[in-house]
């Protein structure tokens, strides 16, 4: 299949899901490893226990993630158990269609199982990203190009902008109050569910008058999960489960805003002759106009939804806070989000 029949919108999502073998099965968080391995042998009949190397990846603050390596046949495979109460803020179903969708396609390594918390699925070698490389002159274009691949893919289902109805959704369960006295000071110091709504709103009626085109995007490309291959000339995507379709502006600032980490050091952020040399890569690779007016016109789509990754993620954390067992500060990560929303919204809005 060519880059510009990236389609399997045709499919019936029941068949893409029916086609990955389901397992009764919990991995319990308590008993990662032990439980890791129990599922393994399942999965892969063929498989014992001693010849099995497990080690657990401990960068994600969504899932459990362990990487699994059977050292006599020299295969290697990643169980993810899913963080507690995250049906809340992931669309599960939708996780597999797209990592079904993307199999097919070849986008995605194989999905072995699925299980009652979780899946099995293949592991990509290569060298992951770190924060600070992403928009070094070896990884940009590539990550550019990939995502104007990524643009292209046709998956079944609608294709409409899900940007905010899943802001929306999300607000809604985020609580009065917070059990942790900590995180419930420092919530209604500096939040309320009156000044978010009012947010959402602007942000609603700004973004969508810009009219950026919807495409299939990732929305998560944090360093983490973005893999350089060994020969070092392209770059794949792993992670899925924010994936969907949206705005084309969001996906590219959102990308940019993870220039910072997580320890949100926006002074990374590409300055603007930066971001017109990825804007150039991602066009031309998509074998669209990348004239200057061009670029100018994604430059200012993508200033723009800089304010809708900042908004999306710390509402995002606002909700990880009141549900996750993940060792994690969300509740100062929504912080420093809405602290970079409310200083870039004065510079782009003037508000």
């Amino acid at each position: 299949m060519t880059s510009s029949e990236l389609s399997v919108e045709h499919l019936d999502t029941a068949v893409l899901i029916g086609a990955i073998p389901l397992f009764a099965f919990e991995v319990r968080h308590a008993s990662f490893f032990e439980d890791s391995r129990a599922l393994l042998v399942q999965v892969f009949p063929e498989w014992s226990n001693d010849e099995l190397v497990l080690n657990q990846c401990k960068d994600g603050i969504t899932n459990k993630l362990m990487q699994c390596t059977n050292k006599r046949v020299g295969k290697t495979v990643l169980v993810r158990a899913y963080g507690k109460r995250t049906e809340v803020i992931i669309d599960r179903n939708q996780e597999l269609i797209n990592m079904a969708g993307l199999t097919r396609l070849g986008m995605c390594p194989e999905l072995y199982a699925r299980f009652d918390n979780g899946l099995v699925y293949g592991y990509i070698p290569g060298t992951v990203a770190k924060p600070e490389e992403m928009g070094s002159e070896l990884w940009a274009p590539l990550i550019a190009k990939r995502l104007a691949e990524w643009s292209k893919v046709k998956l079944p289902g609608d294709h409409s902008p899900q940007l905010f109805p899943i802001i929306r959704r999300w607000m809604k369960d985020i609580p009065a109050d917070y059990e942790n006295q900590r995180a419930n000071d420092i919530f209604h110091k500096h939040f309320s569910l009156e000044m978010l709504n009012d947010e959402a709103n602007l942000l609603e009626s700004t973004l969508t008058a810009l009219h950026s085109p919807v495409v299939f995007a990732h929305n998560d490309l944090l360093s983490g999960n973005i893999v350089m291959a060994e020969t070092k000339d392209a770059v794949s995507f792993i992670d899925y489960e924010y994936a969907m379709y949206n705005y084309r502006g969001f996906d590219i600032a959102n990308h940019f805003n993870e220039y910072a980490g997580f320890e949100c050091d926006y002074s990374r952020y590409p300055a603007k002759s930066t971001q017109l040399q990825w804007f150039k890569a991602y066009l031309d690779h998509l074998g669209q106009d990348s004239s200057p007016a061009a670029l100018e016109v994604v430059y200012h789509e993508v200033e723009l939804f800089q304010l809708a990754s900042h908004f999306y993620w710390g509402v995002w954390a606002l909700v990880q806070a009141s549900i996750s067992d993940i060792d994690f500060d969300y509740m100062v990560y929504a912080r420093l989000r809405f602290l970079q929303y409310f200083q870039v919204k004065s510079l782009v809005l003037g508000d």
